[in-house]
C-alpha cells in the first residue's frame, strides 16, 4: 500500500504558523511513521522577494503603528477593496502551485496560515483540483481571510471560533474543534528537579517565566525589572529572549544587579520543561504559546497586547478567566505579585486554563488528516454534523 502524502504549508521561518506545522508533522510521524510529508514556507516558495518586503513591513507596522494594524486587521471594507489584488496574486502563483502539486502529489493539503490557504482554495476551484484542503487556525478569533468555499475542513480552537466561522457562512459540517496544534511533547512528564538544577534555580522557589514568542518581542526587559522590584524573596525568574540577541545580551548584563535569581535564555526548544516548573507565564498571547500554557494549566499575564490577533486572543482568555491583562510593563511586578501571592486566585486561573486547553490538539489533528488522505470530500465525509457553538 503506498504511503500517505501530506503537504503542510505555512509562512515565516520563526512564527506560530511554522510551529503549528512542525507540531502537526511530528504528530503525523508518531501516528504513522511511513507517512510522506512536505513542509513548505509557501510565501518563500511562491514569492521569495515579496516575502522579505512584506515581513519587514509587517514588523514595522506592528512596532511603530499598532493602531494602523488594528484598522487593517479583519476589516471587511479593506478586504473588499483588495479583493481584485488578491485574485491577481493568486492567479500569478497558479503555475508554481501546479508544479508543486504535480511533483509531490499530496493526498491532503494543510495550511496553518490564511495566505497559502486562500491561494490553494482559489486554485482548487479555478482548476477543479480535487484534493482535500484543511485550514488550521492558530488564533482564537478567525479573521475573514480564512473564509473560502474551496476549503474543505477547518481545525478550530474553541466554540467561539466555530460560531464566528458559521456567522461568516462556513457550514458547521466543515468544522472540527481539535485545538491549535502544538508540540506533542507538552503531554510528556518532566523531571522538575533536573530542569531547575540545569538553570541554577532553587527547587523550593516559585518561578515566573517571561517570554515574547520565538522572536523575543514585547516589553520583556521592563517586565523583568518590574518583577524583580515587586516579587517576594522566594521567587525566581526565567527570561527567554528567542532570536532577539540584543535583548539577550542586555538581560545578561542586567542579571548582576537583580535581587532575584534570574536565568536568561535565548532561543530554546524546551518551553514545555520551562512551563512545567513555573507558576505563571508573562508572554505575548500568540496562539501557540497560549495553547501550550492552557494545556499545562499555566496562568498567563499579558502586558499591553498589540491590536489585532493578540488583543482578540487576550479578550478570549479574560472572558474564560484564564489570564490577567496588565496595562503597562512598569506595573507588571505589582499586578503579578498580587496574583501569585493568592493561592486561591492562582488556582482559579490554573483550573480555567486547563478547562479550555486542548492537550491532544496535534495528535487529534494528525489522526483526522490521516483519515481523510486521498478521499473525495462528500457531505457524508464531512459528517453532516453541527459544530459546537453553531446553531
Amino acid at each position: 500500500m503506498p504511503s500517505k502524502r501530506i503537504l503542510l504549508m505555512y509562512i515565516s521561518k520563526v512564527s506560530g504558523h511554522r510551529s503549528a506545522a512542525a507540531a502537526i508533522e511530528k504528530a503525523l510521524r508518531l501516528t504513522d511513521p511511513g507517512v510522506e510529508i512536505l513542509s513548505l514556507n509557501a510565501f518563500h516558495y511562491t514569492n521569495p522577494i515579496a516575502e522579505k518586503v512584506v515581513n519587514r513591513l509587517y514588523m514595522g507596522v506592528i512596532k511603530r503603528f499598532p493602531c494602523l494594524w488594528d484598522y487593517l486587521y479583519d476589516n471587511d471594507g479593506v478586504a473588499g477593496n483588495v479583493t481584485w489584488m488578491q485574485d491577481l496574486f493568486y492567479r500569478m502563483n497558479s503555475r508554481k502551485l501546479r508544479k508543486l502539486f504535480d511533483s509531490f502529489r499530496p493526498d491532503v493539503i494543510v495550511c496553518s496560515q490564511a495566505f497559502p490557504c486562500g491561494m490553494t482554495a482559489d486554485y482548487k476551484l479555478r482548476y477543479g483540483y480535487d484534493v482535500p484542503l484543511v485550514a488550521v487556525l492558530t488564533d482564537f478569533v478567525p479573521h475573514l481571510y480564512w473564509v473560502h468555499d474551496g476549503i474543505d475542513f477547518y481545525i478550530t480552537p474553541s466554540s467561539e471560533v466555530d460560531s464566528r466561522l458559521c456567522a461568516r457562512g462556513v457550514p458547521a459540517a466543515k468544522i472540527r474543534q481539535f485545538g491549535i496544534p502544538f508540540d506533542p511533547k507538552f503531554s510528556l512528564p518532566v523531571d522538575r528537579q533536573s530542569v531547575l538544577s540545569r538553570y541554577g534555580l532553587n527547587p523550593g522557589g516559585k518561578n515566573i517565566l517571561v517570554m515574547g514568542g520565538g522572536q523575543g518581542l514585547g516589553p520583556i526587559e521592563s517586565a523583568v525589572i518590574s518583577l524583580d522590584r515587586a516579587l517576594g524573596s522566594d521567587f525566581q525568574i526565567i527570561a527567554v529572549t528567542g532570536t532577539n540577541r540584543k535583548l539577550f545580551h542586555k538581560l545578561q548584563a542586567l542579571k548582576a544587579s537583580l535581587k532575584h535569581k534570574t536565568s536568561v535564555l535565548g532561543f530554546v526548544d524546551n518551553v514545555n520543561e520551562l512551563m512545567s516548573v513555573c507558576d505563571l507565564v508573562v508572554s505575548k498571547p500568540g496562539g501557540i504559546t497560549t495553547s501550550e500554557a492552557l494545556s499545562m494549566g499555566l496562568p498567563m499575564a499579558i502586558i499591553k497586547p498589540i491590536p489585532g490577533q493578540e488583543a482578540s486572543n487576550t479578550d478570549y482568555l479574560l472572558k474564560e478567566k484564564a489570564a490577567i491583562r496588565i496595562s503597562d510593563a512598569d506595573s507588571a511586578g505589582e499586578c503579578i505579585n498580587a496574583v501569585v501571592s493568592s493561592r486561591e486566585r492562582l488556582k482559579e486561573l490554573s483550573v480555567n486554563a486547563r478547562r479550555i486547553g486542548k492537550p491532544s490538539a496535534s495528535m487529534d489533528t494528525a489522526a483526522f488528516l490521516l483519515g481523510i488522505c486521498g478521499k473525495r470530500i462528500s457531505p457524508e465525509l464531512r459528517g453532516g454534523r453541527k459544530a459546537e457553538g453553531c446553531s
